[in-house]
């Protein structure tokens, strides 16, 4: 098993006022799960936090009794698990990105659904594995208003994410490497990628070098940093001054 460092923050919300993070996290025999609930768009919703809770857990069980499912099957199934128990409506529900890290004697897998990246460092160089469906929208202009968030999400032409629709995880970009192969893999949510995407801060093979050397919060330490600089959100136009944070290293060396 690789050696599994994990650093953890909340962020604010839009008013500015400290809040209970929306990200998760779980820890397997052979799996690391991350999911980061999206703030809700509409204020009647139950917040995302809620729901990427029940999901890793959902998520976590499953994966725990048939540890060699399919990802995609696995995410799927914990997914209209979810909507079933709670009785929740495609386009009308919170949703979640979903990052899924697993490993065996032969393979490192990796699934990735929505905008928290998995980075994959060994033989074959730095390898990031993102879904930027959801960036590019937001960065093309067709992300205004929460009605076109919600025309948008799990929709062909659109983004895919956790939410009331199970057919979503197979739109999840997916990865497999050789595990004699591997060095380390990171797993992201953007309150950490952010920090490389946007602030250029590092380059991900900075981030594993530093995550290695002061341990992952030193990480999550120099994106809050930069942001404390950039209070007014002047340089880096952003919803809230730091979002919620949560860094994995996976360490196969």
């Amino acid at each position: 098993m690789p050696e599994i460092s994990i650093a953890e923050r909340a962020g604010v919300g839009a008013d500015g006022r400290p809040r209970p993070t929306e990200d998760q996290v779980a820890v397997l025999d052979h799996a690391v799960l991350v999911l980061d609930g999206a703030t809700s768009p509409s204020p009647e919703l139950p917040p995302g936090g809620w729901y990427a809770e029940l999901l890793v857990r959902q998520l976590a069980g499953e994966l725990r009794a048939r540890p060699h499912e399919d990802l995609g099957v696995a995410l799927a199934t914990a997914i209209g698990s979810v909507v079933k128990e709670h009785g929740l409506v495609p386009g009308r529900s919170p949703s979640s990105t979903v990052s899924m890290l697993r490993w065996d004697e032969s393979e490192v897998e990796v699934l990735v659904l929505a905008d928290s990246p998995v980075v994959g460092f060994g033989r074959f160089g730095t390898d990031a594995v993102s879904d930027d469906r959801l960036v590019s929208l937001r960065d093309s202009g067709l992300l205004q208003t929460g009605a076109d968030v919600r025309r948008q999400r799990n929709a062909e032409g659109g983004f895919w994410v956790a939410e009331a629709e199970p057919a979503a995880a197979y739109k999840a970009v997916r990865r497999v490497w050789p595990r004699a192969d591997v060095d380390a893999v990171l797993i992201a949510t953007d309150g950490v990628s952010i920090g490389v995407d946007e602030y250029q801060l590092f380059d991900w093979q900075g981030v594993l070098q530093r995550a290695r050397g002061a341990g992952p919060e030193a990480v999550l330490d120099a994106v809050r940093e930069a942001e404390e600089q950039d209070a007014d959100c002047v340089r880096w136009r952003r919803a809230k001054r730091h979002d919620d944070q949560v860094l994995v290293l996976a360490d196969f060396e």
